[in-house]
C-alpha cells in the first residue's frame, strides 16, 4: 500500500487526518505509535524526530508528510476524491484554510492545555494557564456559535475546515462540558457525528475513549 499513516486512535490531530482518508476511501496502511513505549517511539522518532503525529509517508512518491492540514492538502493534490477539501477559488481556500487554522490554534491548542493539566500531579498544576486557556477556548467558541450555519464550515461542501471542527469541538466537550450554552455548534457536531468518514473515525476510537476516558459512544 502506498501511504502509511503513523498516528494513535486517540490523537485529536489523528482524526482530521484519517476523516480525509476515510472521506474519500483512500488506501493506506495504519501504524499505531506509542509514545510511552521504547520501540515504538524510537521507531517513529527515526521516521520524524520531532516526534509528533500525524504522519504520512507516500513509498510510492517518497514524501514524507508531517502536520494534519498539510497531509490534507496533500491528499487533495494527489490522491484526489469526490470531496475536495480546499475550494478551488482562491478566496474561499483562504477561508477555509483560517477557518482550519482557527479549530486548531483556537479550539484544539487550549482544549489539549485543560486536558493535560488534569493528569498532572497536584503541585505541578497550572492553574492560571488552565483558566487562559479555558478563556480562550470560551472565546473562540462563541464566535463559532456566531458564525456557523445549518450545514458545514463552509457552507455546502465539506473541507478541510470540517476535518479539523470534528476533533476539536469533540473533545472540547470533554474538557469544558457546552452544557447547552452553544446549540448551533452542538447542532454542527451532531451533522459531524453523521458523517460516514467522521463515524468510522470515532468508531475506531471508541474502545481507547472508553478505557482512558470512561466514554460511552
Amino acid at each position: 500500500m502506498a501511504l502509511k499513516l503513523y498516528y494513535h486512535p486517540l490523537s485529536s490531530f489523528c482524526w482530521k487526518a484519517t476523516i480525509a482518508l476515510y472521506e474519500n476511501d483512500t488506501p493506506f496502511e495504519k501504524v499505531v505509535v506509542h509514545l510511552n513505549e521504547e520501540k515504538s517511539r524510537a521507531a517513529f522518532l527515526d521516521i520524524w524526530p520531532i516526534g509528533q503525529f500525524p504522519v504520512i509517508r507516500d513509498e510510492a512518491r517518497d514524501w514524507l508528510v508531517p502536520e494534519s492540514s498539510i497531509i490534507v492538502e496533500y491528499l487533495d493534490q494527489h490522491y484526489p476524491g469526490g470531496t475536495k477539501f480546499i475550494p478551488a477559488d482562491p478566496d474561499r481556500a483562504r477561508q477555509t484554510r483560517m477557518r482550519d487554522r482557527f479549530f486548531d490554534l483556537h479550539v484544539q491548542v487550549p482544549m489539549q492545555k485543560i486536558k493535560d493539566d488534569r493528569w498532572r500531579p497536584e503541585g505541578e498544576k497550572d492553574r492560571i494557564g488552565v483558566e487562559k486557556a479555558r478563556t480562550r477556548m470560551t472565546t473562540a467558541l462563541g464566535m463559532i456559535e456566531g458564525d456557523i450555519g445549518a450545514n458545514w464550515a463552509m457552507g455546502d461542501d465539506f473541507t478541510l475546515a470540517d476535518c479539523a471542527a470534528f476533533p476539536a469541538l469533540f473533545y472540547a466537550g470533554i474538557a469544558m462540558p457546552f452544557d447547552g450554552a452553544y446549540p448551533k455548534t452542538s447542532a454542527y457536531v451532531e451533522r459531524l457525528r453523521k458523517r460516514p468518514s467522521i463515524a468510522r473515525t470515532l468508531k475506531e476510537a471508541a474502545p481507547d475513549l472508553k478505557n482512558v476516558f470512561g466514554l460511552e459512544l
